[in-house]
C-alpha cells in the first residue's frame, strides 16, 4: 500500500490572488467610530457568521475564554442612557455648561447608528490554569477576528475599552470567573468615507532576525 502523499499543486496565480486578498483586508481594517454609522441592520446570518469567526481565535489548551453578549435596538438607547449619565459629572467639572449638555446629548445618541454593540466577557477556566495575559490575548485574537470579518464586508467596527464600556457590561450578570473587556461598536459606514491616513512603522524597524 503507498501512503505516500503528494504536494499540493497551487497555480503561483491562484496563490498571489489569495494574499492579495486577505492582505488587503488586514491593511484596510481601521477603528470606525459609531457616529460615523449609518443606521442599516446586519442579517442574522453575517452577523453570526461575525461570531462564529470570532471562536475560531488561537487559544492554548483550548480553553475558548470568551463569551459575547448582543445589544440591538432598545439596548443601544439604554447604553447611551447609560454612557451620558455615566460622564455626566465629569464633564460637568471639565467644561463649561454649555459644552456638558452638549457631550452629554451626543454621547446619549453615539450607539444608536449602531447595527448592534457586541459585549465582549472573557470568561476564565478554573479547571486548567492559565495566565490570566494569554486568556486575554486569546480574547484579543477573537475581537480581532470579528473586526476583520466585518472588513472583508464593508462593515465598520470600534473596540471601546473606557470604564464606561467595561462598567455597562458588567450589569448583565456575569458570573464570578467572568470579566468585561468592553464593547464592539458594529454598524455599516457611509460609502464615500475617506480611507484612514494613518502610517504604520516600517517591518525592517520591528523585526530582528538571526540566521
Amino acid at each position: 500500500m503507498n501512503n505516500s502523499v503528494k504536494p499540493s499543486k497551487i497555480k503561483v496565480s491562484d496563490f498571489e490572488s489569495r494574499r492579495s486578498k486577505i492582505s488587503k483586508i488586514i491593511r484596510t481594517r481601521r477603528s470606525i467610530y459609531a457616529d460615523e454609522f449609518v443606521k442599516q441592520n446586519i442579517p442574522d446570518e453575517l452577523l453570526n457568521e461575525i461570531l462564529i469567526n470570532a471562536t475560531y481565535a488561537p487559544t492554548h489548551k483550548m480553553t475558548e475564554p470568551w463569551r459575547f453578549i448582543v445589544f440591538k435596538d432598545s439596548y443601544l438607547e439604554k447604553l447611551g442612557a447609560f454612557l451620558a449619565e455615566y460622564y455626566k459629572e465629569f464633564y460637568y467639572q471639565k467644561f463649561s455648561a454649555e459644552t456638558a449638555v452638549e457631550k452629554y446629548n451626543l454621547l446619549k445618541e453615539y450607539p444608536l447608528n449602531s447595527a448592534c454593540v457586541i459585549g465582549v466577557v472573557m470568561v476564565r477556566n478554573h479547571k486548567i490554569d492559565l495566565p490570566e495575559w494569554e486568556e486575554i490575548a486569546a480574547v484579543s485574537s477573537a475581537v480581532q477576528n470579528i473586526a476583520l470579518t466585518c472588513t472583508a464586508n464593508n462593515i465598520g467596527s470600534y473596540w471601546s475599552t473606557s470604564a464606561g464600556a467595561i462598567d455597562y457590561l458588567k450589569q448583565f450578570d456575569l458570573a464570578e470567573n467572568e470579566k468585561s473587556l468592553g464593547l464592539i461598536y458594529v454598524g455599516y459606514y457611509p460609502e464615500d468615507m475617506e480611507p484612514s491616513r494613518k502610517k504604520r512603522t516600517p517591518v525592517s524597524n520591528k523585526v530582528t532576525y538571526f540566521k
